[in-house]
């Protein structure tokens, strides 16, 4: 299917466009891992360790979900001032 006729079904919103896409390779962009290595105090490490074991998941799950979360509270905070 050329480019116009896609743009013509779409743009038409009678079909859906999904039947027509190739999905087989679809990737969200910047959600490759990237491996680094964070020196945390014993402390930290020990409540990480706690939450972590309170709610039943790894201790990198609790880190990259606060880390997450923190993240977009800043994007937040950026787009509203």
């Amino acid at each position: 299917m050329k480019a116009k006729e896609f743009d013509e079904i779409f743009d038409k919103s009678e079909e859906d466009i999904v039947d027509y896409l190739d999905l087989s390779n679809v990737r969200r962009p910047n959600l490759e891992p990237k491996r680094i290595n964070i020196d945390f105090p014993a402390w930290m490490v020990k409540k990480l360790d706690e939450e972590a074991q309170h709610i039943g998941v790894s201790r990198q799950a609790i880190i990259k979900t606060w880390l997450a979360e923190k993240i977009m509270d800043l994007e937040y905070r950026k787009v509203s001032m």
